[in-house]
């Protein structure tokens, strides 16, 4: 397993933008990133492969947010704009090597999450 440290949550209004960040202190195949809603289930968001920087993106995120890679680190980051009330939530970061890779069962390792709220 590996630590990851996760930054760049807050508040926006309606339209704004946020850019995560996610940091791995060890190796992993891929990071993922994830979003849990009050009351909801934990939600795939989109993911990235570190080698290569193939990308997996959930429908809610597709067309908005885009998540891309640090080569010279084990860092993945998440720009999300036009940022909508139903995007608020806790977004964590998760590493692993999944086949699935928005399934959250298929990571081991994940951080502790910051959260996104969006007003209208």
């Amino acid at each position: 397993q590996v630590r990851l440290v996760e930054s760049g949550g807050g508040s926006v209004q309606t339209g704004g933008s946020l850019r995560l960040s996610c940091v791995a202190d060890g190796y992993t195949n891929t990071i993922g990133w994830f979003r849990q809603a009050s009351g909801q289930e934990r939600e795939g968001v989109a993911a990235i492969r570190l080698a290569g920087g193939d990308a997996w993106y959930g429908d809610s995120a597709r067309g908005r947010f885009r998540i891309a890679r640090d080569s010279g680190k084990t860092a993945a980051y998440l720009q999300m704009n036009n940022l909508k009330p139903e995007d608020t939530a806790m977004y964590y970061c998760a590493a692993g090597s999944p086949n699935r890779m928005l399934a959250a069962n298929e990571y081991t390792s994940w951080g502790q999450g910051t959260q996104v709220t969006v007003s209208s």
